[in-house]
């Protein structure tokens, strides 16, 4: 059966039957394996200095390159959290009366 017509059958554009996906570079998976190995040690670390660290080491990185890189792997900085309610237990809760 041809390939158009597969195509037509799986609803799908005839590109998406040729497509062959490109492999990441050794250097990226070196940048990745440095950022792994970063946010390991210093898990609190986000993306600008990450990329601080990596200048240290000799390896100049857009800190954009960073954050794509770092969303890809998924992960993150860790932070605390907002605390915007604080209720003082000794406070009267008044019921909600327009229900």
């Amino acid at each position: 059966m041809p390939i158009k017509r597969q195509c037509e059958l799986l609803n799908i554009a005839r590109s998406t039957a040729y497509y062959q996906p490109i492999g990441l570079s050794a250097e990226e998976i070196a940048l990745r394996r440095m950022i792994d190995e970063i946010h390991l040690q210093y898990p609190f670390m986000g993306s600008r200095r990450i990329r601080t660290e990596l200048a240290k080491k000799g390896h100049s990185v857009n800190r954009k390159r960073v954050v794509r890189l770092m969303r890809d792997m998924g992960i993150g900085a860790i932070y605390p959290k907002p605390k915007t309610t604080l209720a003082n237990k000794a406070h009267k809760v008044y019921p909600y009366l327009l229900r």
